[in-house]
Formats: C-alpha cells, sequence, structure tokens
C-alpha cells in the first residue's frame, strides 16, 4: 500500500493562512514547521515535504445505524464515495440508508523522486490522520 496521511480542511486553512504550507499545480509543500501535527508525524510533514492532494473524507461516526458499510475510522477518497452513492452536504454524509458525520480533507501521497526517496529516505505515514 502506497504512503499517505489525511489532512483534514480545517487544518491545511491553518497552515495556508500562517504560511506552514503552500499549494502550487495539486501539490501541498511544507515551507515551515506545521502546527498541531502527532510527534510521530512531525518528520513525515518536515519542512520541504511535498504530497499530491486528491479530495477525501474522514468518516467520523455512524449516526442511523445500519450496518451496510465499514466506513468509521476510515480515509475515502470522494470518487470512491462517489461510486457509493454518498450524498455529502458539509459535515454530513448519507450512504443508502445510513448516516454519517465525517471530516472533509485532503488525501497526501508523498511526491518524491526515486532518487530523493533514496536520498533522504520516506517516512511512513500510511493511513495517518492529522488533527
Amino acid at each position: 500500500m502506497e504512503n499517505r496521511v489525511f489532512i483534514p480542511q480545517a487544518a491545511l486553512d491553518r497552515w495556508m493562512s500562517d504560511g506552514s504550507a503552500d499549494l502550487r499545480e495539486g501539490e501541498l509543500i511544507v515551507t515551515a514547521g506545521v502546527a498541531g501535527v502527532a510527534p510521530e508525524l512531525a518528520s513525515a510533514l518536515a519542512p520541504g515535504r511535498r504530497f499530491r492532494l486528491a479530495e477525501a473524507i474522514y468518516i467520523v461516526r455512524e449516526l442511523a445505524a445500519t450496518g451496510d458499510h465499514d466506513l468509521v475510522g476510515r480515509v475515502k477518497g470522494r470518487t470512491e464515495l462517489d461510486e457509493l452513492g454518498a450524498e455529502i452536504v458539509q459535515t454530513s454524509m448519507l450512504v443508502g440508508d445510513s448516516a454519517y458525520d465525517i471530516e472533509p480533507g485532503w488525501l497526501g501521497v508523498p511526491a518524491v523522486t526515486p532518487e530523493a526517496e533514496a536520498e533522504v529516505g520516506v517516512v511512513e505515514v500510511a493511513n495517518a490522520v492529522v488533527t
């Protein structure tokens, strides 16, 4: 599985506002130490790191339980949820008869060349969620 990190929209907005990160051509570029990051993610989100971004949703909890989908606690790409027939409005999502609280955001995949990866090493951030 490819290394990746979920970045909530609120965290991305904060980082953009305080100058910790920049967006260029669909890539997040960490320009300074980012605030509110768990210690195990600090090196993965160190200055100079770059991530390709795709719209994603973190499913926080199920509100109307039908048990039809195993989504709670997972990060899913917007395309994948569209294929399930998900209806998303702000921080709520309906999939069939199930309702969920969600956290909109972005799935970041490290954007490094094989040469750079060999030179500096890639920190494993698989399935990590930034708060």
